[in-house]
C-alpha cells in the first residue's frame, strides 16, 4: 500500500493518521519531494478510473496563472502536473490494484 503525501495538507495528514492507525504496512510517497513520473501518474489514473482534469487542483495558483482557460489534451494535463506536482489532489492511496483520493479522508477506510 502507498499513500502519496504532502505533509502540509491536512486532509493529506488526516489520510496519514488513518493508514498509521490501520496497523496496515504501507510506503510514504511524498510526491512534492521525489518526483512523480508521467508513466506512474497514469497508472494511478487509471487505477482511479479517473480523467486527469479530474485529479487536477484548480484552485491552485499555478494552475490558475498558467493552464485555466486553455484547451489543454489529456496528455498535457498529465506533464503539467508532473512539472508542478502540487497540482496534483491529495492524499492519493493505492492499494491490491485500486486507488482512491482521500478527501474527505474517512473514504480511505474502504481501500484498506
Amino acid at each position: 500500500m502507498k499513500i502519496y503525501h504532502n505533509p502540509r495538507c491536512s486532509k493529506s495528514r488526516q489520510g496519514l493518521a488513518i493508514l498509521e492507525n490501520s496497523n496496515s504496512e504501507f510506503k510514504i510517497i511524498k510526491y512534492l519531494e521525489s518526483s512523480i513520473s508521467e508513466e506512474e501518474l497514469q497508472n494511478i489514473l487509471n487505477l482511479l478510473k479517473m480523467s486527469p482534469i479530474d485529479l487536477v487542483r484548480k484552485n491552485e495558483s499555478i494552475w490558475k496563472e498558467q493552464y485555466k482557460g486553455k484547451v489543454l489534451s489529456d496528455n498535457e494535463i498529465i506533464a503539467a502536473m508532473v512539472e508542478h506536482p502540487k497540482l496534483i489532489e491529495r492524499p492519493i492511496v493505492v492499494n491490491n490494484g485500486k486507488a482512491i483520493v482521500g478527501r474527505p479522508p474517512e473514504i480511505i477506510k474502504t481501500i484498506l
